[in-house]
């Protein structure tokens, strides 16, 4: 348990509190429209689904607040980077700002569905009250007209058409009705195409679709204009319900009990929307003025196994170690932006990207550049960022432990080129002491673009005696007959046959255990950090590794993981 709170403790302590604040309201807005005299009559038409219907919707006026300010991606960068009291552990859950995203997605769809059923019923309940069914109180509160005395409490004002087709006509011809229709037809659509499938095999469908998001806040604003749940006024004289709900036949004609009057409450939706909307709108107006900013190419190669390197440059430009970029091509798509680790190191004077074939835009990006003439520039790109990430902190660490799967070894390859640089300056405030680096390969010419960064790391390290510096292990994870064949014949040289390293690579996938077994009898008091950019997959795997091994006392080694999300 000591273990698992080290690295999970500050997350699941932040999850607590929204769980407490979303049961907090859930449990106060039923129990006020349950139990508040204002609302007697309401419930006496409409039942307990008044009160299933409004406390969903406080809880979703406190998501819908929320929903935005993960994917600020500028806000969290300045609150990441500029202010010192954002400590390592905070600043770990800021890189979880996609996972709380989808969290809070998911109460919205739930509170959404609730709060759309006991409407359903609502207007059923009250089209029955509008025609008697339900006797003769109900009958005389939705009676009541609506004129200068009286307001009335039933919003079914009219009794000349079907009864089958009332309840669509207060859907469709109601502000809350319609506006009701559209958000959740919005939000259908937007949560559907959120899908893991669609996300990674249609990512357009996925894009465009949640930009129906405008759609949904826009109809969120004015829902509660329409002020279709009422609630009893003061009156002079006071209408007591307890007196009068028996002597309806009398209202208006004894001084106990006047007509009673009804009003909308007033729409807050807006107030609890209207910040972070503000705020996400200077982060779109971010992005457009440095999306109108000048990139220039500085060079193009195309690497091994499918995979372009962009070199770019762009004036006033600094990033960090492991930071991302989004990049849009105008001439692919003017509204996509897709993720890219940079690969460069904050040292150089330009900035650069690998970007892996994998769907259509990156299959169109490819056939653009190759096409190119030698020496031309590539087509117009549009750059936003750079973005902090996990591994902007790998030098906060005495020891990392830096864990890449196929492509996902982009933001290792800055901070191995920032290393070296810090090296090449005998930079003094570089605190790490111990780096291991693990890359897990499918195909052997994944490794052949990385490979000379690595072997210039290896000749840099023995030259300055520092050969235990850095560990590195590649791990291939996919081969046929031929390949172990090569491998065989060659066993006996000196330099790996894949990489032409000195570090032979491994076949099959790491022993994790004996991995973190390893770094821990090494580094006996040391706090590591473990970084991954790879699947889902491994990082379950690791962030339980990382819990095993770490030792709750803290003069010994603790383990503390860090994963890359987009």
């Amino acid at each position: 348990m000591g273990n698992w709170i080290i690295n999970n403790g500050l997350t699941s302590f932040i999850l607590v509190i929204w769980m407490g604040i979303n049961i907090f309201l859930f449990v106060w807005f039923y129990l006020f429209y349950d139990l508040g005299d204002q609302f007697f009559y309401t419930r006496h038409l409409l039942g307990s689904a008044l009160a299933w219907a409004r406390a969903p919707a406080a809880v979703l006026n406190f998501n819908c607040m929320l929903i935005l300010l993960p994917v600020c991606r500028n806000l969290l960068s300045l609150i990441r980077g500029s202010f010192m009291c954002c400590g390592r552990t905070m600043r770990k859950q800021l890189d979880k700002n996609l996972s709380f995203h989808k969290l809070v997605a998911y109460m919205i769809g739930l509170m959404t569905a609730v709060h759309t059923i006991a409407h359903l019923l609502n207007v059923e309940w009250y089209n029955n009250s509008r025609r008697g069914v339900y006797g003769g109180l109900s009958t005389a509160l939705s009676n009541l007209s609506d004129t200068d005395s009286t307001t009335y409490l039933n919003p079914l004002r009219i009794t000349d058409i079907d009864a089958q087709q009332a309840p669509t006509y207060i859907v469709f011809t109601t502000i809350a009705g319609l506006t009701g229709v559209i958000i959740t037809l919005a939000l259908i659509l937007i949560i559907t195409s959120s899908m893991n499938f669609i996300r990674r095999n249609y990512f357009e469908v996925f894009w465009y679709t949640h930009h129906l998001f405008i759609i949904f806040f826009a109809g969120l604003v004015f829902h509660g204009a329409g002020r279709i749940v009422r609630s009893q006024t003061v009156t002079d004289p006071p209408h007591n319900f307890t007196i009068c709900k028996d002597r309806f036949e009398e209202w208006g004609r004894i001084p106990e009990c006047p007509i009673p009057q009804f009003a909308g409450g007033f729409p807050q939706t807006w107030m609890w929307v209207i910040g972070p909307m503000v705020l996400y709108l200077c982060e779109r107006l971010v992005r457009f003025i440095r999306y109108m900013q000048q990139v220039t190419y500085r060079k193009i190669v195309m690497r091994p196994s499918k995979v372009l390197e962009l070199q770019l440059v762009k004036k006033g430009f600094k990033m960090e170690v492991g930071q991302y970029v989004f990049l849009n091509c105008p001439s692919i798509s003017q509204l996509e932006w897709h993720p890219f680790t940079m690969t460069s190191a904050p040292e150089e004077d330009f900035f650069s990207v690998h970007i892996r074939l994998a769907g259509d835009w990156t299959q169109e990006l490819i056939s653009m550049v190759e096409t190119l003439p030698e020496g031309a520039q590539g087509p117009k790109m549009g750059v936003d960022g750079p973005f902090g990430t996990a591994s902007e902190d790998v030098f906060d660490y005495e020891v990392s432990m830096l864990v890449g799967a196929g492509i996902g070894v982009t933001p290792f390859a800055s901070i191995l080129k920032s290393i070296w640089y810090k090296f090449k300056d005998s930079n003094p405030r570089l605190r790490t002491r111990k780096i291991y680096f693990y890359w897990l390969c499918r195909e052997t010419h994944a490794f052949e673009w990385f490979a000379d960064l690595l072997q210039v790391l290896e000749k840099e390290m023995e030259e300055r005696g520092m050969g235990d510096f850095l560990t590195y292990k590649l791990f291939l994870t996919g081969w046929d007959q031929s390949h172990a064949t090569h491998v065989m014949v060659h066993f006996d040289e000196d330099t790996d046959v894949v990489t032409g390293l000195r570090q032979k690579t491994h076949y099959g996938r790491p022993n994790w255990d004996k991995e973190f077994e390893q770094v821990r009898k090494e580094n006996p008091t040391a706090v590591v950090g473990t970084f991954l950019c790879g699947p889902e997959s491994l990082a379950e795997v690791l962030g339980k590794k990382c819990a095993k091994y770490s030792d709750v006392d803290p003069r010994k080694t603790k383990f503390y993981f860090n994963k890359e999300n987009f």
